[in-house]
């Protein structure tokens, strides 16, 4: 009987408590989990922008593989054989040993295809020795040996051109249009050893003037508004393309600070497009035409200084050059060329040449002794 009270009782202590919760506030349970880290979802947001990044830059470097070279150097050259000791002569101890041909045959920098047919932009530096023979490596590993140079005396660029067809040409960008910051990707052969290479960064500056050059040629070239990189760059990525998030060329790589770190220098495509575009307008010829004379240019202050115009002043004539043979002579000033203004503040003049075809005759505008004469020249191919 007794029992049977307990159970009773414990029935009825049940039922109260379950009354009893109903009319309590309910608990919100959830707020005994820990608080979420308020910056999960913005990590979040960064890994999927990182993955898109990433994506992106595999897709321009998968396109872009095959259109990137790697330019080689093939040249003999004579090393001297250096003195011997011979301790056991004691008249004549120090012997000269003969010389010996030593044959250079390795990568030196980087290229890319900017035609069906076989025609490659690289640096001017990269394939400066004209005495030497260079060699193409493409993606494929294919080798072609480069049946013609063109080298342009403005800029270091230089258009190779390969017995080849069917090739894929990278599409050039407008460098007018690069911004501070943004996507810049790197491609070529860094130490002539490392084919392939990719690196990426951002644009870090732009306008910046530079001297170039190459340590496998020792050759220079001040270079004025380049683009500046902190897309890693080591000798050999010279000649190479850095490109944008769009797979486009912006820049052609060529020279990196050695006094700092990620610096490096890449000349402005435009300027690229100006050289095809005049080489195009030759028709394609790899000769260049010239009128056989050195000169110095003479700025607007210098000429009112000295009581001369502005232009070119002729301080050497070529022997057998068309400026001998059309009469130009020592101190004569060029003051127009085919009717332009010969200015004395940059390179007019060398442009205006360029321009040009082999075989056309143009009509200079020359002062010599306080007169102004007209000149007929006929071009040439320079020698």
């Amino acid at each position: 009987m007794k029992k049977l009270f307990l159970l009773l009782a414990v029935l009825i202590l049940i039922v109260a408590i379950g009354q009893l919760y109903n009319f309590l506030p309910k608990f919100n349970f959830n707020s005994l989990r820990p608080p979420e880290n308020p910056k999960t979802e913005e990590l979040l947001g960064g890994k999927q922008k990182t993955v898109s990044e990433e994506s992106t830059v595999t897709k321009v470097v998968e396109n872009s593989l095959p259109s990137v070279v790697t330019v080689g150097i093939i040249k003999t050259t004579t090393v001297s054989g250096g003195i011997q000791i011979d301790p056991f002569n004691f008249t004549n101890p120090l012997r000269q040993l003969p010389s010996t041909q030593k044959k250079i045959d390795q990568n030196i920098g980087s290229g890319f295809i900017v035609s069906s047919d076989g025609l490659i932009i690289t640096n001017k530096h990269v394939v400066a020795d004209t005495e030497a023979t260079y060699k193409i490596l493409t993606d494929k590993k294919e080798k072609f040996d480069v049946i013609k140079i063109y080298r342009d005396p403005l800029n270091d660029l230089a258009i190779l051109k390969i017995n080849a067809t069917g090739l894929k040409p990278l599409s050039l960008g407008d460098s007018s249009k690069l911004k501070l910051g943004q996507t810049a990707i790197a491609i070529g052969t860094p130490l002539g050893e490392f084919t392939n290479t990719v690196t990426v960064g951002i644009v870090s500056g732009l306008g910046r003037g530079i001297t170039a050059g190459s340590p496998f040629e020792g050759f220079v070239e001040k270079l004025d508004n380049v683009i500046q990189t902190d897309a890693a760059i080591s000798a050999g990525n010279s000649g190479g393309p850095l490109l944008n998030s769009s797979g486009q060329v912006i820049g052609i790589n060529t020279a990196i600070a050695t006094e700092g770190q990620n610096i490096a220098f890449a000349i402005p495509v435009n300027v690229i497009r100006d050289l095809i575009n005049s080489f195009q307008a030759r028709g394609g010829s790899f000769d260049k035409p010239y009128i056989g004379i050195r000169y110095k240019m003479i700025d607007k202050q210098t000429a009112i200084m000295n009581d001369v115009v502005e232009g070119a002043y002729i301080i050497e004539v070529a022997q057998g050059s068309p400026a001998e043979k059309a009469g130009l002579q020592l101190e004569d000033i060029i003051t127009e060329f085919d009717g332009k203004n010969v200015k004395g503040d940059d390179q007019s003049l060398a442009k205006l040449i360029l321009n040009k075809k082999i075989g056309e005759t143009v009509k200079l505008k020359i002062w010599r002794n306080k007169e102004t004469k007209e000149i007929l020249i006929t071009l040439e191919a320079s020698k």
